[in-house]
């Protein structure tokens, strides 16, 4: 049997992984089954399980491509300047916003919070998230000297609060009928003080 290349090892990953989160989104994680997803794909079942052991597995590894994405983005737009704290807020938030299922995100944190291999998954990968936001608001912070006396201290206490703005984005923008999307944006930049 010929080998398969790492790029169409990663490609069939990936069209799995958009087959379960589409599936996901649909009929919640809860209510998706294997069944559900090898036939949203399109593959066989051995092809699915040569992949993925299991329904959790998959949840796992859409949750950490997520946030993944998220962070990329985030270096993405660091890499010409610095980014103030505002525009890493709108960066990430616009990833959330454009590139996210939000359903799922909300079902891949409510998982996180009764299941453990999920929780250490979520922990592992948003302490990745928060340690990339974390060099961006330092990246800045020194960039701005006399504004901000203890950049290293500044940025490791900011960090947490940048992110904490993307589950209320979610929240609302998921849960609440009439939410103003571009109205949330354009006050990121009044909210945050030091841009």
């Amino acid at each position: 049997m010929p080998k398969i290349s790492d790029a169409r090892r990663d490609a069939r990953r990936a069209e799995i992984l958009d087959a379960a989160l589409r599936c996901f989104s649909r009929s919640g994680y809860q209510r998706t089954s294997m069944a559900d997803i090898i036939t949203e794909s399109g593959l066989s079942a051995g092809a699915i399980y040569g992949y993925f052991a299991s329904k959790q597995d998959l949840v796992l590894a859409v949750a950490s491509r997520l946030l993944e994405e998220r962070r990329a983005d985030v270096e993405s737009a660091a890499r010409d300047h610095p980014l103030s704290p505002a525009e890493i807020a709108l960066t990430l938030i616009r990833g959330v916003r454009t590139q996210m299922p939000m359903d799922v995100l909300l079902q891949i944190w409510a998982e996180a919070s009764v299941d453990p291999g999920m929780r250490r998954l979520i922990e592992s990968t948003l302490g990745r998230l928060r340690a990339t936001v974390r060099q961006s608001l330092l990246a800045w912070a020194l960039t701005q000297p006399g504004r901000i006396p203890d950049p290293a201290a500044w940025s490791t206490a900011t960090a947490p609060v940048l992110l904490s703005l993307i589950p209320g984005f979610v929240l609302q923008r998921v849960l609440l009928d009439g939410f103003d999307e571009d109205a949330f944006l354009r006050a990121v930049p009044m909210l945050i003080l030091h841009d």
